[in-house]
């Protein structure tokens, strides 16, 4: 009894951290339509700051306290949403998303380079006191978190529900404009609610400092964890956010409590199968709270956007192909047995980015758990497939059949994801991936059932003797992305790619006319995963060991940013946003120094922040700009299947003004 009363305290206490930060994902979302997604990152920043000024500069905690929480994160805040956040409210989900993720990867950036990995500590506040209830005993910081946590749920509520501010907070998401006309001043208002955001990610982080290591990392996304609280209110209800808080604080803490309480053996027997599902909790959570949230209906509206680049000839298509194989051969012919190793490493990067083409450059759905399919196609590659009773099966190797197994196991396992995404669109879709990608890195990569075995493990993937060489296998890398992105160009030139893009500017539109969004859907994260499992065995190839630190389900929003940055939309985006991404990590070329990766995500947050207005990123941007130079205009009308000419005009993709079907 002792043992659920403590865990029901310690519960209690992080649900209450996790209902701070969340209020502050609900107020900033609530009055701006823009979810913050380095809402954690900003917390993260602030309690190293914190430890910076009271442990290593020795300032008093009174001075230290108020000049956070009540400067410098507002201010923060503030600054965040006129340069920022501003001018993501009427931006569609993929912009807005991709921007707050450069925002969180910046940031992670900024701290790694002030402050360098090492040992750090804060103490409690009032270390030593507490009040004992029998055999419980209950610290000051842990009545100190309880009592902030109730201050600021009625505190916010008070204010947005009660007051004329709030209401004008409120209103300040619906229109500016009509706003500002009845006398308010929006710019102020949103201000203010971003600097109450980043006050509460600030004071959240700082509550959970004391019982936890100071890592990037850790302190970003156990904040993140809100999110499935937020969830839980919908992004609007504040009462429900903090009950969903106490609930997920709770159900980790029981997890952790049933955890201890099992047999040795059983939990040994398990091959880590259990633990992982303890460390899962908070993303099954915010997967299940998002799956029980209504589903939304169908909407109709005007598309007001920029144009997606043209689709490239066959004839042009084969002359690029051909160039970037003659290129990489004498590439490849000229450099050593390192760098041929390191540049195949770097051109899987962009093979990996050609499966979000397709999903989310042509279908308009955010992926972040790509890496996971990844992972899987990987693993195939690792430990071989063996169908049982049938003595069918093969060997881990890279071969034909394992990179067709790959296929056909992630295209199935992409289906299987689809299946809950099917409820949820835009922002929620990419909340939810994210959830399934954490859950499959504890749940399958850290296990020994069929994954790569505890965090750090990794296995030995050989190869043929035909491609034993780094130059040949190398070699197969790029002729392989060539194949992929004819595959993905044929799509995008089929029925179904049109299919694809209508569905992405109206579900409404294309349920009238007859045609399955719900299988459209399907396919395309279908396909999407397949192409990313065929990656996966090229990557484990190429890499000779993987392991589960390689899809680790951060390493999903630097990919997004990369791709978003260059440009989703295009093969060519992803080959040069890839080739980059690729080059920081392996060395090729660039240096793989910690401060120039930190530098390099700094600088591509300020890259996206100027393109919020152009979803075909730099290289589209690039081609335009050339176009415009050389007075560039194609006269050639595309042609249907019957050869009879008509004008096509390129779909259109951005912000969508929408209305519920049957509203007025």
């Amino acid at each position: 009894m002792t043992d659920f009363v403590t865990f029901t305290i310690i519960g209690i206490v992080l649900g209450s951290t996790y209902a701070i930060a969340a209020s502050g994902l609900v107020l900033t979302y609530a009055t701006s339509n823009v979810f913050n997604f380095a809402h954690g990152a900003v917390g993260m920043v602030m309690t190293f700051l914190y430890w910076e000024l009271y442990v290593n500069q020795g300032m008093p905690l009174w001075l230290v306290l108020p000049l956070i929480l009540l400067i410098v994160a507002p201010v923060f805040g503030l600054v965040m949403e006129r340069l920022v956040m501003r001018r993501l409210t009427v931006a569609d989900v993929t912009t807005s998303l991709g921007v707050t993720v450069g925002l969180l990867v910046a940031l992670i950036g900024l701290a790694q380079q002030k402050w360098k990995p090492a040992g750090r500590s804060v103490d409690s506040f009032f270390a030593g006191n507490s009040v004992s209830f029998g055999l419980v005993r209950v610290t000051a910081q842990q009545f100190i978190t309880m009592g902030i946590a109730i201050a600021v749920a009625l505190g916010l509520y008070v204010l947005l529900n009660r007051t004329r501010i709030g209401t004008a907070m409120r209103a300040v998401v619906d229109n500016r404009d009509l706003l500002a006309l009845h006398g308010a001043r929006p710019n102020l208002l949103s201000g203010l609610a971003w600097a109450l955001g980043s006050s509460l990610a600030a004071l959240a982080g700082i509550l959970l400092a004391p019982s936890l290591s100071f890592d990037y990392t850790i302190l970003t996304f156990l904040v993140v964890n809100a999110y499935a609280a937020a969830m839980v209110g919908k992004l609007k209800s504040l009462p429900k956010t903090f009950a969903g808080a106490i609930a997920l604080g709770l159900l980790i803490n029981y997890g952790q409590w049933a955890y201890i309480s099992l047999p040795a053996s059983f939990v040994k027997d398990s091959d880590g199968l259990i633990y992982g599902i303890n460390n899962s909790l908070p993303t099954i959570f915010l997967l299940g709270a998002m799956l029980l949230l209504p589903q939304d209906k169908l909407r109709v509206g005007r598309i007001a956007g920029t144009k997606l680049p043209r689709i490239p000839s066959w004839r042009a298509t084969f002359l690029w192909s051909a160039a970037l194989l003659a290129g990489a051969y004498a590439l490849t012919g000229s450099m050593g047995i390192a760098n041929n190793s390191r540049f195949g490493q770097a051109m899987c990067l962009p093979l990996i980015m050609l499966s979000l083409v397709l999903l989310i450059g042509y279908g308009g759905d955010v992926s972040l758990c790509q890496l996971s399919f990844v992972g899987v196609g990987a693993l195939v590659a690792a430990r071989g497939f063996d169908i049982p009773f049938t003595g069918l099966g093969f060997h881990p190797q890279i071969t034909v059949l394992s990179l067709i197994t790959a296929f056909l196991l992630t295209a199935v396992v992409g289906a299987v994801v689809a299946l809950p995404a099917l409820r949820l669109r835009g922002l929620y879709i990419g909340l939810g991936t994210l959830a399934i990608a954490s859950a499959l890195d504890h749940t399958v990569f850290e296990t020994g059932l069929v994954g790569f075995g505890a965090q750090g493990s990794t296995i030995d993937v050989p190869r043929p003797g035909f491609l034993e060489s780094e130059r040949s296998f190398a070699m197969a890398v790029v002729v392989t992305f060539v194949l992929m992105a004819w595959v993905v160009l044929s799509i995008r030139r089929s029925k179904y790619g049109r299919i694809l893009l209508a569905t992405r500017d109206s579900q409404a539109a294309c349920a009238t006319l007859g045609f399955s969004t719900t299988l459209t859907r399907v396919a395309v994260f279908s396909a999407s995963a397949g192409l990313a499992g065929v990656a996966g065995v090229l990557l484990a190839g190429m890499k000779h060991t993987v392991g589960t630190l390689d899809f680790y389900f951060f390493q999903n929003l630097p990919l997004l940013l990369f791709a978003i940055v260059f440009g989703v939309t295009s093969i060519s985006g992803v080959l040069v946003g890839g080739f980059f991404y690729g080059c920081l990590s392996t060395g090729f070329l660039l240096s793989s120094d910690a401060t120039v990766k930190n530098l390099a995500y700094i600088v591509l947050f300020v890259g996206i922040r100027l393109l919020v207005n152009n979803p075909n990123g730099l290289v589209g941007l690039l081609f335009d700009q050339s176009r415009r130079l050389l007075r560039f205009r194609d006269k050639d009308p595309e042609r249907t299947t019957t050869g009879s000419p008509v004008e096509v005009y390129p779909a259109v993709v951005g912000r969508v003004v929408e209305v519920p079907v049957g509203s007025a």
